[in-house]
């Protein structure tokens, strides 16, 4: 992990209590970023927590998102260009199942 807003946006995660994470490093899969973030919260309210922190603290260092969606639903994405977060309610995030997507894809 040698991405510093990796390494940022891990910590401002993990700061919020994030569940689960894991990184997935896609860059030899698809162009449209290099890792994606998956994490969990326990909740609509927490996963909101976790996206807002991110965001907030970034912006701080005016690194803005390109994009966010499903800020009201319970499955947040920041899209950073090269990092994509995903935040999901644990429900949801066994739904999508991207972790399992992006393996299969590499084999």
């Amino acid at each position: 992990m040698e991405n510093s807003l990796l390494r940022k946006i891990t910590t401002l995660l993990e700061d919020k209590k994030a569940l689960d994470m894991k990184i997935l490093d896609i860059q030899e899969q698809t162009t449209i970023a290099d890792y994606f973030i998956i994490v969990s919260g326990t909740s609509n309210t927490h996963i909101k927590a976790l996206a807002d922190n991110v965001e907030i603290e970034l912006k701080k260092e005016n690194i803005y998102p390109n994009k966010i969606e499903g800020y009201n639903t319970e499955w947040i994405l920041l899209d950073y260009s090269d990092i994509v977060v995903h935040i999901f309610t644990q429900k949801e995030r066994q739904n999508y199942n991207l972790e399992e997507l992006y393996n299969r894809n590499k084999a």
